[in-house]
């Protein structure tokens, strides 16, 4: 029974197709209204369609002018991208040539000092170089020798005029009536052995530098109730040899040997000779002198030091005289005599002939 009903209904659909193909009879009556909504009909068609093709063709219009914009605004899109990129890479640039700009600026200001420098040195050469042709001028002339005579000269006068001031600021005099224990030489007893041969005896008791005698205690006579007042004039005495002797040394232009410090009645002297160890080998005794340049600095005191490093300093010092006096090519008194050497070397440079050397 199930089967059935399927059946049925196609039947069904077919009859009532049947029933819609066939033709419609209108009556004449009515043949008139129905060819009037035939014609409405129709016309509302062809307005429909009209309708339709005008939506068609103006949404088509549309639909090209939205795509022509969505292309637009990608190009658009695109071309502010590579805008940005452009900009950061402008502002790198940009960054990129301050950093030059300030580097280029340091170099011209340097360059600049460099060009005046330059300029300051160019100018000082060519007034060396003038100077120095001016000089050769003076030196291959026929009166070259007149002419180094004539600043020899000056320059002799000059010396002897700053000395001069020396000895009056320190001025060495005889004094007669010195007793024994205040020379010089009384610390030691082999006095002759000391005066070279062809030198003058001076009694160096009898020199004072300024008023005060140059005095050294003997051994066999220092002991706790020394005067200390003699000591301190002795010291004093000392600076005061020491400080002419480095003005003399300096207006002659002559390095020291052994070089001074001065302070006053607390003055030192310098020895850069190194202490040898007689324990060693020559070899190392040699290098190590070589590589020790530290000075030692002896007193030129008595006065709480060892008596034998401040005669000892007294040595080095009248070592400095000879050296002076050797330069302008006069003889020492002897290792013992220093008052008697500054008062030598004082009236040798003060005298005519120094001038005329």
């Amino acid at each position: 029974m199930e089967s059935q009903k399927p059946t049925v209904k196609v039947q069904e659909e077919k009859q009532k197709g049947q029933e819609d193909q066939k033709p419609k009879v209108i009556e004449w009556e009515d043949y008139e209204q129905e060819l009037a909504r035939l014609c409405s009909l129709t016309s509302a068609l062809d307005e429909a369609k009209r309708r339709k093709n005008n939506l068609e063709q103006k949404l088509n219009s549309l639909i090209q002018v939205e795509a022509q914009t969505l292309s637009w605004t990608n190009e658009l899109n695109e071309m502010h991208e590579k805008l940005e990129s452009r900009k950061l890479v402008m502002g790198n640039m940009s960054m990129h040539s301050k950093v030059v700009e300030e580097k280029v600026r340091k170099q011209e200001e340097q360059l600049s000092s460099e060009i005046r420098s330059l300029l300051v040195a160019g100018a000082a050469l060519s007034a060396a170089n003038k100077r120095m042709q001016d000089s050769n001028r003076s030196l291959t002339g026929e009166k070259s020798c007149v002419h180094l005579k004539n600043l020899q000269k000056s320059l002799r006068l000059r010396q002897r005029y700053m000395v001069s001031q020396v000895s009056l600021l320190y001025p060495v005099k005889v004094v007669i009536g010195r007793a024994p224990e205040q020379e010089l030489e009384s610390f030691t007893s082999s006095i002759k052995s000391g005066v070279p041969s062809g030198s003058k005896h001076v009694d160096q008791g009898s020199l004072t530098i300024l008023g005060l005698h140059l005095t050294v205690i003997p051994f066999t006579k220092m002991s706790f109730f020394t005067d200390k007042k003699e000591l301190q004039r002795s010291s004093t005495a000392l600076g005061y040899v020491a400080h002419a002797v480095s003005l003399i040394a300096s207006y002659l232009q002559v390095p020291l040997r052994y070089p001074l410090r001065i302070g006053g009645s607390r003055s030192y002297i310098r020895d850069y000779a190194p202490a040898i160890d007689h324990s060693m080998s020559s070899s190392d005794s040699y290098s190590e002198s070589l590589t020790s340049s530290k000075p030692v600095e002896f007193p030129l005191f008595i006065e709480g030091q060892d008596f034998t490093r401040a005669a000892y300093a007294m040595f080095l010092l009248n070592k400095d005289l000879e050296q002076l006096l050797n330069f302008i090519g006069v003889k020492s008194l002897g290792p013992r005599h220093v008052l008697a050497n500054l008062k030598e070397l004082l009236r040798t440079i003060l005298s005519s002939e120094y001038i005329e050397m």
